[in-house]
């Protein structure tokens, strides 16, 4: 599958890994492009070509007027093979690492940002928690949301997250944390009750890392000497502004460094358990409510 675009400055010509081979790869980056000072050709699925010795040999003549992007998709190329090193010779060798989990909200808001839409900190929250860092789904749904905001209110709000991608604004992982940050047992427990009715609504996968980042957090907090102040906090944790550092004000009230530590073991301990480790059969609900029962009391 071939698709091929020209404009005033450039020809352009993208094909997939599974349609083509290296040497004909090879053949495309050395013709010369017509009526443009360059061309750029992108191979997607890279991964798919199996033999590779015809790229070997382009890259150690490579045309000046071909821009040539070979993309892996689902991992990266082994950094021995030959072929990396000559690309690293003549070109650049880029790798897009995993966002972590404590990256998508930067990413939401950037990727917001950059089409002139903002977007509040429980709203991002609130996607980065359902959809997770597959950045394909996470942008696809964002722009369903973009499509969906009036010309006159280019603003993202809890309400709108509901209604474009399904989010319950009450019950999520983000409210979930908060009941648990305020020690409010019975908005922690209805949260519980609703996760256990809708599976797809959040889960104890999906709120682990979440849960794991904030008491570790706190308990860097603990042993900050500037843990009075906001900016004293958001300078220790390498926060953005001081919106977040609320949060460990009130958790420092509500948890001593000795339960914080406690917690953090507790988590380990669930974690572990979620994937099988001493733990023959009890269900993910279970170990959800164990742990909310553990940090609470």
């Amino acid at each position: 599958m071939f698709f091929l675009l020209k404009n005033e400055t450039f020809n352009q010509t993208i094909c997939f890994g599974s349609d083509v081979t290296a040497v004909q790869v090879a053949d495309m980056a050395r013709r010369y492009p017509m009526m443009a000072e360059f061309q750029v050709i992108i191979v997607k699925e890279a991964q798919n070509i199996r033999s590779l010795e015809a790229l070997e040999k382009y890259l150690k003549n490579p045309v000046k007027s071909t821009i040539l992007v070979w993309c892996h998709k689902n991992g990266k190329i082994d950094a021995r093979k030959k072929v990396v090193g000559l690309a690293q010779t003549v070109g650049v060798v880029f790798e897009s690492k995993k966002l972590r989990d404590y990256q998508l909200p930067d990413f939401i808001q950037a990727y917001l940002k950059e089409r002139n839409v903002s977007i509040d900190p429980k709203s991002c929250q609130m996607v980065a928690d359902h959809i997770g860092a597959d950045l394909s789904r996470l942008t696809s749904e964002l722009n369903k949301v973009l499509i969906s905001l009036p010309a006159d209110s280019l603003r993202v709000t809890p309400e709108v997250v509901e209604k474009e991608i399904g989010v319950s604004k009450d019950f999520n992982a983000f409210e979930l944390r908060n009941a648990i940050i305020q020690k409010d047992c019975f908005k922690a427990n209805q949260i519980v009750k609703y996760f256990d009715n809708n599976p797809k609504a959040g889960s104890l996968y999906s709120f682990l890392p979440l849960l794991f980042s904030y008491f570790q957090n706190l308990m860097i907090v603990h042993y900050t000497p500037q843990r009075g102040t906001e900016q004293g906090i958001a300078s220790a944790l390498d926060l953005r502004n001081t919106w977040g550092a609320k949060d460990y004000i009130i958790g420092l009230k509500n948890y001593s460094a000795r339960k914080t530590m406690d917690i953090i073991s507790k988590i380990r301990d669930i974690d572990g358990k979620s994937k099988g480790l001493d733990n023959p059969n009890t269900g993910a609900g279970d170990l959800m409510k164990e742990l909310i029962f553990f940090i609470l009391h």
